[in-house]
């Protein structure tokens, strides 16, 4: 039965750090927000290189804390790449392995017997809280997020509803809230405002205690739609402009399907500094709240950019000088950034080329929480890292992409490979590039390195494990 409420509801660095991850007093574990966009590319923001625009608050966590060069996410679109950040699994092992439908909404869902980074943390009595696009099961399904270690879920449950930005609802833990300032076409309530509003409400409200807020914002992924306040700060600065024609009225309106866009170069950037102000907003908050000391702040992407509703990644060279967009094996598709402020503790204007992966934040959350890190996980922690000191390293990273006739890549130390085609051609040699010369991916080097090639062919059969619910090929509606 749906619930018709609206909106708003009341919603010296390794000895420090061993003497303060020593102490068991709630006050002194260290909050932790992770802000994960949406579709954010490597080059699309000023830290890592964007020319066109700037994202002043974003870039303060490089200047206050650390810049990783070669940090990867799960997979190149949503879903997978969500449950291997949750579960400390790559895509290989993971249950989640790509964007399939779940009806009446949503998408395909954890199963129970998953461990999560919010379940986890719960073990060490933080209170945890997930705001924006959840993606990882229907509400009352095993994968729903009340069911999964989160105390309170904000947002949207369908990645494919998740597309428009004045929806007719969305959720608040089992209830459904509706939006009627958004009907017959209306724009009254601006989804990832919403999302964030009820972001800060649960880090005052939790203010006294340790907290998590997985801030998982939809922004930048298309549609591109954003507040006439931040289109006036960009119209006609970047021309030539370009428009999209999308569905603006019938049946599918505001279900999936993009609005029209007359003005996608603007609405880029516009978006993006909507989620630079959030992030602005939530820095000041911590220090309102004088919790800015104690509170771990991560800024990600769950893959490479996006070439829907109209965007065009090229004009803001979003992947920067990486080969490949969403949806690709490619360096663009998967390398994606990531800052981490955490005052006192991780040296303020540091640059890290550690090679690390989602799947690495769980174990990573565990050593810092003193949480015990689950058997059986793909992850290493990044703590090290963090604090200046020896840092464990991966012999390979590894990504599987079931969509499109099925991709997977290896990494392996500055060897990267790529395979195609995996449900037609399982066998076929992989693309072979070597990223110390060759960043951008444009000589295919297998020819002339058989031993490596071998190699990572041995590293593939390793790792898929395969999975019934996600075979290599399978197509899905969700963009």
């Amino acid at each position: 039965m749906k619930i018709k409420i609206t909106f708003p509801i009341a919603i010296c660095l390794s000895g420090t750090l061993i003497s303060f991850l020593s102490l068991e007093s709630e006050e002194k574990r260290p909050n932790i927000i992770y802000i994960l966009a949406d579709d954010l590319g490597y080059g699309d923001l000023s830290c890592y290189g964007q020319q066109k625009f700037s994202t002043p608050n974003i870039d303060r966590l490089a200047k206050e804390g650390m810049l990783f060069t070669q940090h990867y996410c799960g997979c190149a679109v949503s879903a997978p790449s969500r449950s291997s950040l949750m579960t400390g699994l790559h895509t290989g092992h993971t249950p989640i392995r790509g964007n399939k439908s779940w009806k009446p909404e949503g998408n395909w869902p954890l199963p129970s017997k998953s461990f999560t980074i919010a379940e986890m943390l719960k073990t060490r009595g933080y209170v945890t809280g997930a705001f924006g696009k959840w993606g990882l099961g229907y509400i009352g399904t095993e994968g729903d997020p009340n069911k999964q270690g989160f105390d309170e879920f904000f947002g949207y449950n369908c990645q494919t509803l998740a597309h428009n930005y004045y929806p007719d609802h969305l959720w608040y833990n089992q209830q459904e809230i509706f939006l009627h300032e958004n009907d017959n076409g209306k724009t009254g309530a601006y989804s990832a405002d919403l999302i964030h509003k009820a972001a800060l409400n649960f880090l005052e409200t939790n203010s006294n205690k340790p907290f998590f807020i997985y801030y998982a914002t939809t922004i930048p992924h298309a549609e591109l739609s954003a507040k006439e306040e931040y289109m006036k700060m960009f119209r006609g600065k970047f021309l030539p402009e370009k428009s999209f024609k999308g569905v603006d009225n019938g049946p599918t309106y505001r279900l999936g399907p993009y609005e029209s866009q007359l003005e996608v170069h603007a609405a880029y950037a516009a978006m993006i500094k909507e989620l630079d102000d959030y992030v602005g907003e939530i820095l000041k908050k911590l220090t309102e709240l004088n919790l800015e000391k104690n509170t771990i702040v991560i800024f990600a992407s769950d893959n490479g950019p996006h070439l829907e509703g109209g965007a065009d990644p090229d004009y803001f060279n979003s992947n920067g000088h990486l080969r490949g967009y969403k949806r690709d094996m490619y360096e663009g598709g998967i390398r994606t950034p990531m800052l981490v402020r955490w005052p006192g503790i991780v040296k303020a204007g540091s640059t890290s080329n550690h090679i690390s992966a989602f799947w690495d934040i769980l174990p990573t959350f565990a050593e810092i929480t003193g949480a015990a890190i689950p058997k059986g996980i793909d992850g290493i922690s990044f703590l090290p890292a963090l604090t200046g000191t020896k840092q464990n390293e991966h012999d390979y990273l590894y990504w599987e992409f079931h969509e499109q006739g099925g991709k997977m890549a290896v990494r392996m130390g500055d060897w990267k490979a790529v395979k195609l085609n995996v449900d037609t051609d399982p066998e076929g040699t992989p693309e072979l590039y070597d990223l110390s010369k060759d960043i951008g991916e444009t000589k295919n080097t297998a020819s002339s390195n058989p031993l490596i090639v071998k190699k990572m062919k041995e590293i593939i059969k390793q790792e898929h494990i395969p999975s019934k619910d996600f075979p290599f090929g399978f197509e899905t509606i969700i963009k």
